[in-house]
């Protein structure tokens, strides 16, 4: 089946990663802005996010690439870190038979892995403003040779102060290139900024229908990137799962995460796009037939399956698009039964819930993880109930004799129940209770939690999106910096920093999981380029320093060590 796509005419190598990625028709947002895009005209497009409009701009700038020049010839701008690595994905995607080069850029990441990438060539850049202005000025990024900029989320980095930025930025970019500016709202700032910048621009206003799950309990859960896993199989405890559809992001993971999951004694296996049809056909077949109780899948990978009786859906984080979302949940709760819609984010992902949130008119309720005590006791009521069962069933006539060949032998009857309970319970151990590090929420993040931005000098944001401003020292630390400022506070040194990946949050959840002292006693943290800084409460000085002492972050050693003064 040809796919409605070609009406563009766009590359065979486009509309071939088109079909690959499972769309046959285009969004209302993608038949409006692909055509205006592809003739040249600068757009004003007026549209959720969700509604598809990554792929209606990423499409014409692929397609009008031009081959041979060994400099930028596509810049998008995004608010968020996030934003930028999603978007950048959609390229790579859709750009892989062009080898298309494509670079997100922002603030939290290394210089050192994004200046050498723009010194080999890159054609498109997807970048936060506050990134985008420090390469500028570092003389790294050069944008004489952009021929189509995308303002992605306008309303949103106009709430964020990045407007200066953006202007300059604009500013720096030929006069004849391409304008493109997608805002779910149109405030008078971004009004002016598009009579400013863009010329005789075609104004494109499409709207998602609204969408809405009624028979479906959401809820989400809030962890560490790494404490995912470890959040899933606690769920997997105590939930009543029958059925269980698990979402991940790409085919490696749906492997990955299956196996864990069978290693711990939850039978679950992968749906991908690497399955033949007859094994895709198996998978289902024992899915059905209950031999398995969990399927790991992709998005594509779940397109057109038909599961009665799936209990529940798993989002092992969001997806980009709100639409998505909604499809994901809607497997379950069919046909007036109810389900359950569980979504496990990361800090980092809570924008993304509340653009669910805004566009589904939906409140998804934050809920806490079982503790390792919930999980123990749910497993007791569980092996007691079997037990219960069984006695009221009455067929156990030859485990009987068994017992009671063991009290004629002179075993104590308590005892040798005991025992066999312990023998049922052996399996436990392949579910063991995988310790999961406390989201500790610093004020600044909480503020971002609010779609708010920490401001800088001047009263302007920082510009490190979406993360605080980092100390630029390297292995020493700066002077005057060995002793905590805060009564009662001693301040260690931890061998990792901003180049090794490490964020506040990291820190806090290291020391309060490996240490077990509350996250909220963790004082001031300072993060390096190569070390960090960390201020400990005096009491708990001796316990952070012992319990740490082989603690990784990432397979790397956190090497914390008092500071000498």
């Amino acid at each position: 089946m040809t796919s409605e796509f070609a009406q563009f005419e766009l590359q065979p190598e486009l509309l071939q990663a088109v079909a690959e990625a499972g769309f046959e028709a285009p969004m209302p947002i993608q038949s409006a802005v692909i055509p205006v895009m592809l003739a040249g005209q600068d757009v004003i497009g007026q549209a959720q996010t969700g509604s598809g409009k990554t792929a209606a701009y990423a499409l014409p700038m692929l397609q009008n690439l031009l081959p041979g020049p060994n400099q930028i010839q596509g810049l998008v701008l995004v608010p968020t870190r996030e934003l930028a690595l999603q978007v950048a994905e959609v390229f790579n995607s859709f750009g892989r038979g062009l080898k298309a080069r494509v670079l997100a850029v922002y603030g939290g990441q290394s210089y050192g892995l994004q200046i050498p990438a723009l010194r080999r060539g890159v054609d498109i850049v997807v970048g936060t403003p506050g990134r985008i202005m420090d390469l500028m000025e570092r003389e790294e990024l050069h944008l004489e040779g952009i021929r189509t900029v995308v303002l992605d989320e306008a309303d949103e980095m106009l709430g964020m102060g990045f407007i200066e930025d953006i202007e300059t930025i604009l500013a720096a970019t030929p006069a004849e290139r391409q304008t493109t500016l997608f805002s779910a709202t149109m405030p008078p700032e971004i009004r002016r900024l598009a009579e400013k910048f863009q010329k005789d621009p075609q104004s494109l206003n499409v709207r998602s229908e609204q969408m809405t799950v009624a028979t479906v309990e959401q809820r989400y859960y809030l962890v560490h990137n790494a404490d995912k896993l470890a959040a899933l199989t606690r769920l997997f405890e105590v939930e009543d799962v029958s059925g269980a559809l698990v979402f991940v992001r790409t085919r490696a993971e749906t492997g990955d995460l299956a196996s864990e999951l069978t290693n711990r004694g939850f039978a679950a296996e992968a749906l991908n796009g690497d399955l033949s049809q007859d094994a895709r056909e198996r998978t289902l077949a024992r899915f059905r037939q209950k031999k398995i109780s969990v399927l790991v899948a992709t998005d594509v990978a779940a397109r057109g399956l038909d599961i009665e009786d799936l209990s529940h859906v798993f989002n092992i984080g969001l997806p980009d698009d709100i639409e998505v979302y909604v499809h994901r949940i809607g497997r379950t709760g069919r046909a007036g039964k109810s389900g359950i819609a569980i979504s496990i984010i990361a800090p980092s992902e809570r924008r993304a819930l509340r653009q669910i949130e805004a566009f589904a008119r939906v409140k998804i309720a934050r809920a806490e993880l079982p503790t390792e005590e919930d999980i123990r006791r749910g497993r007791e009521e569980k092996l007691m109930g079997q037990v219960a069962v069984w006695l009221k069933r009455g067929r156990c006539l030859h485990e009987r004799e068994l017992i009671e060949a063991l009290v004629a032998e002179g075993h104590d009857p308590i005892a040798v129940a005991a025992a066999a309970l312990k023998i049922a319970r052996a399996e436990e151990k392949q579910r063991p209770i995988a310790p999961v590090s406390e989201v500790v929420e610093l004020a600044r993040e909480r503020a971002y939690g609010r779609g708010e931005r920490p401001m800088g000098r001047n009263g302007r944001p920082d510009r490190d999106d979406n993360a605080p401003r980092p100390n630029r020292y390297g292995n020493h630390p700066p002077v005057g910096a060995a002793v905590s400022h805060e009564p009662g506070m001693v301040r260690l040194s931890l061998g990792l920093g901003r180049e090794h990946g490490i964020r506040v949050n990291d820190i806090v959840g290291a020391i309060a999981a490996h240490a077990d002292i509350p996250g909220k006693a963790i004082g001031k943290i300072s993060i390096g380029d190569q070390r960090s800084l960390v201020d400990v409460p005096e009491e708990f000085v001796a316990q952070v320093l012992n319990k740490t002492a082989r603690a990784t972050f990432h397979r790397q050693p956190l090497d914390l060590q008092r500071i000498n003064h």
